[in-house]
């Protein structure tokens, strides 16, 4: 077994950490730009039901089943996708499959859980 705290290569941890800030965002972040009324589109990936309990002011509903035809998105803004936690990789698959068509995204950190633990504020 090889220990991993003394192989770590820098450069790779640079280009993993540049295209993790460009690729995803915390909910505290989203939370401003929507404030900011920033040029984005909010979206929850999570199944329908679940939407309707409580979600992102704002955010568009698209549980699995609709992402061939991703209403609501739009080619021209930034998609931020959020799931359930930090657990669940629901949202960076949504992120491949809407990227594959063309839809420019970026997944929340941690998810609808993380925004609820951070008392922002949920639409029900």
């Amino acid at each position: 077994m090889t220990n991993t705290f003394i192989k770590n290569d820098p450069t790779k941890a640079l280009q993993y950490f540049e295209d993790k800030m460009a690729f995803t965002t915390g909910p505290i972040e989203l939370n401003r730009a929507i404030n900011e009324r920033q040029d984005i589109v909010v979206v929850d990936v999570r199944a329908a039901e679940d939407f309707v309990q409580g979600h992102i002011g704002g955010a568009v509903s698209l549980p699995r089943d609709r992402w061939n035809n991703p209403a609501g998105l739009r080619k021209d803004k930034l998609n931020v996708i959020y799931c359930y936690s930090h657990v669940c990789h629901l949202g960076a698959a949504a992120c491949v499959e809407l990227a594959r068509q063309g839809y420019p995204v970026m997944e929340m950190d941690g998810g609808f859980l993380s925004w609820t633990k951070h008392n922002l504020a949920v639409v029900k």
